[in-house]
């Protein structure tokens, strides 16, 4: 069973906590989490680009010159797709590009992910975040004090507005809670600075 230190906001340590072997002690699947990768990048798609085809852009509706006898190719209009302003051969339309994946394979993905996080030794585990306003100089402090470097995951338990609205204005991190947390945000992040209490969360669910 894996072992953690707890800190504070000041980057102290104040105790120790052991993470449950079913959640962050596995051997990581990596075909598994890249299947949610993908499929969560997929999902991100609007699918809204379009293009005409010969018989929607506008002309081209009268036969360029006779049939037989001026030497050149036959041509019945001026916008098919060997002509400049014709229409597009085989363009993009819009699309969903949305699929699904079963839950067992998404489950197995995202303790993938955590169990490869805590094998790289790239989690740090706050006690809490007590915040009094939102102010982004304070959780700036903070998260430098507990040893953020460039890029990282910010873990909530729950809504807290006040650590959200103070940590999404800080280059490199990305703020969210259990129930929103995903396979790509986690392995898209050097470091996950995750709440106890939000540790615990993750491990009701997924143990």
């Amino acid at each position: 069973m894996p072992t953690i230190n707890v800190v504070n906001i000041k980057g102290e340590t104040i105790g120790k906590m052991e993470l449950s072997d079913a959640v962050f002690g596995i051997q990581p699947n990596t075909t598994a989490m890249h299947a949610v990768v993908v499929n969560y990048l997929a999902n991100q798609r609007q699918g809204t680009h379009s293009t005409k085809t010969r018989a929607e852009v506008s002309g081209g509706g009268r036969k360029p010159w006779r049939q037989k006898g001026t030497g050149r190719a036959r041509q019945g209009s001026t916008r098919s797709p060997n002509f400049t302003h014709g229409g597009i051969a085989f363009g993009p339309k819009p699309r969903d590009y949305r699929f699904s994946l079963n839950k067992k394979l998404k489950r197995l993905a995202m303790k993938s992910a955590l169990s490869s996080k805590a094998a790289e030794g790239s989690i740090i585990v706050l006690d809490g975040i007590p915040l009094d306003e939102i102010k982004t100089k304070t959780m700036a402090e903070i998260l430098a004090a507990v040893g953020f470097k460039n890029k990282a995951l910010l873990v909530m338990p729950d809504v807290d507005e006040k650590v959200l609205l103070s940590a999404r204005n800080i280059a490199g991190v990305t703020p969210t809670i259990t129930g929103e947390i995903n396979v790509y945000d986690i392995l898209n992040n050097n470091q996950m600075i995750i709440v106890k209490a939000a540790v615990e969360k993750l491990e009701e669910v997924y143990a």
